[in-house]
C-alpha cells in the first residue's frame, strides 16, 4: 500500500484575491493530491473556524501563513508514512492535534486542506474518480450515484451593495426530472435573459458577488418579479421546468429579536416573517428556502416548518453549520426537512461525509454548497455525488471558480453514463 511521503503547503488567493491555503500531498508511489479550501464571507455561530494571521500589514489581516506553518510543524511530521487510504485516522489524528471543537488551534482551512488532498492522493493511487472513492467512506448505500440538480443564485444581496437587498440569494431550482445538460441549458437561458434586462434598465452588476445585483430595485419582492420577467422571457416554464428558491441568511438582519427588511415599514417578529414567506410561497411557490429566520430563533423555525414543510423544502444553512450537534436539535424541534452541507464548515472530509448520511438516514433533502471565498478546487462536485446529494448550489454560470465546478459535474455525468 502507498504511503505518505511529502505534505507541502503554500499560500495561494481565492476568488476575491485574499489568500488561502493549497496542499500537495506526495505518496511514495508517485501519486499526489492537490486541495485548496474555500472560506465564508459571513460565518456562521457554529462552524468550524479558519486560522488568519491578523497582521494588518499583510492583505488587512487575512494572510494564513500561521495555518500553513501549522501543517508544516504540526501535521505534516504526524502524518508522513500513513496510508492515505485510512481517512477516518487520518482526519481524527488531525482533530486530536488540534484538540478544540472548532479546530481553532490548528485552523479548519489547515486541517479541511489537507484532509481533501490525502482524499484526493488516495482516489489517484486507487486509481478511482474522486466520486467513487469517497462512496466508500459512506456505511450505507442510499442509491445510484446521481448528478445532482444544481441551484443558480441569480441576484445577489447583501447589506452594503447600496442597501436594497435584505435577502442573501435569489434561487432558481430546475426540475428534478431534468437532466444535468437540461438544467444548466435553463440556469444559462434565464441568466442571460436577466443579463439583458438588466442591461436594459442600466443595473450594475456587483463586482465582488456570486452575480448581478441591481441597485434600482426597491425591495427584496421585486427580485422575484424581476426573475420571473427573464424566465418569461425564455422557453422556460416557470413551475413547471424551474422554481423559485430563497437563501434569506435571515441572521444578517435580525436585531433586537426582530428582522429588518425593506417589504416592511416595521421591524418584524417572527411569525410575521413567516406570514411574508406564506404569502410569497402563495404567490410564487418558493420550492427552496435556506435559512429563513435567525439561527438562534428556534420557536420561529419550528412555526415555520409546520407552516410550510408540506410545500417548501425547509433547510439549515447556518442554522445547522455541518455540525452533529446542530443536526440533532434541528431534527429534535423538527425546524427542518433539508440540510445544507458546506466541508469546511466542519474541517474534514470524513466528518462532512458524516453528517451528510446522517441527514440521508433521516430522510432530509441534501444541498451541498460552495463558498463565498471560493478557489478552483472542484473537490465538491465530486463530494456531492459521493453522498447522493440531491441539490449542489455552485453560483452562477458566469464566474470561473464556478465554471471549474459545472464542468467536473459535466465530467462525472459522463462518466456515469458508461460506469
Amino acid at each position: 500500500m502507498a504511503k505518505i511521503k511529502e505534505i507541502s503547503a503554500s499560500e495561494i488567493l481565492n476568488a476575491r484575491g485574499l489568500p488561502t491555503i493549497e496542499v500537495t500531498v506526495i505518496l511514495n508511489d508517485g501519486k499526489m493530491g492537490i486541495a485548496s479550501c474555500p472560506s465564508g464571507q459571513n460565518v456562521g455561530n457554529y462552524e468550524a473556524l479558519d486560522l488568519k494571521d491578523h497582521d494588518e500589514k499583510r492583505f488587512e489581516g487575512q494572510g494564513v501563513l500561521r495555518a500553513i506553518n501549522n501543517i508544516k510543524t504540526i501535521i505534516a511530521p504526524a502524518l508522513i508514512g500513513k496510508d492515505p487510504g485510512h481517512q477516518q485516522e487520518i482526519d481524527k489524528i488531525m482533530i486530536d492535534l488540534d484538540g478544540t471543537q472548532n479546530k481553532s488551534r490548528l485552523g479548519a482551512n489547515a486541517i479541511l486542506s489537507v484532509s481533501m488532498a490525502v482524499a484526493k492522493a488516495g482516489a489517484s493511487s486507487s486509481m478511482l474518480p474522486l466520486f467513487l472513492y469517497l462512496r466508500q467512506f459512506i456505511k450505507k448505500d442510499h442509491g445510484p450515484l446521481k448528478i445532482p440538480i444544481p441551484i443558480f443564485d441569480l441576484i445577489h444581496g447583501k447589506k452594503g451593495d447600496n442597501g436594497i437587498f435584505d435577502f442573501s440569494e435569489f434561487l432558481i431550482v430546475p426540475a428534478s426530472s431534468k437532466t444535468y445538460a437540461e438544467c444548466i441549458q435553463i440556469g444559462e437561458a434565464i441568466h442571460e435573459a436577466l443579463s439583458q434586462i438588466n442591461i436594459s434598465k442600466n443595473s450594475k452588476s456587483s463586482g465582488n458577488s456570486e452575480d448581478i445585483l441591481s441597485p434600482d430595485l426597491q425591495n427584496n419582492n421585486e427580485g422575484f418579479s424581476l426573475i420571473k420577467q427573464a424566465i418569461n422571457n425564455t422557453q422556460v416554464k416557470l413551475g413547471f421546468d424551474v422554481f423559485f428558491g430563497l437563501n434569506s441568511k435571515a441572521s444578517l438582519f435580525f436585531k433586537n429579536e426582530k428582522y429588518h427588511i425593506k417589504d416592511s415599514p416595521n421591524p418584524m417578529s417572527a411569525s410575521e416573517l413567516i406570514n411574508f414567506y406564506d404569502n410569497l410561497n402563495k404567490d410564487i411557490h418558493l420550492l427552496y428556502m435556506e435559512d429563513p429566520l435567525s439561527q438562534e430563533d428556534w420557536e420561529g423555525w419550528s412555526s415555520l416548518y409546520q407552516r410550510l414543510s408540506g410545500t417548501s423544502i425547509i433547510l439549515g444553512s447556518d442554522l445547522t453549520a455541518t455540525n452533529p450537534y446542530r443536526l440533532q436539535m434541528a431534527t429534535d424541534k423538527k425546524a427542518i426537512n433539508g440540510i445544507v452541507i458546506k466541508p469546511n464548515q466542519v474541517g474534514t472530509v470524513i466528518e462532512a461525509l458524516a453528517i451528510a448520511e446522517a441527514a440521508k438516514e433521516i430522510g432530509l433533502k441534501i444541498t451541498v454548497s460552495h463558498r463565498s471565498n471560493e478557489t478552483n478546487d472542484d473537490f465538491m462536485a465530486d463530494f456531492a455525488v459521493a453522498v447522493s446529494a440531491d441539490y449542489i448550489k455552485i453560483g452562477s454560470l458566469s464566474r470561473g471558480e464556478n465554471i471549474a465546478k459545472y464542468n467536473r459535474l459535466m465530467q462525472i455525468d459522463n462518466q456515469l453514463k458508461i460506469l
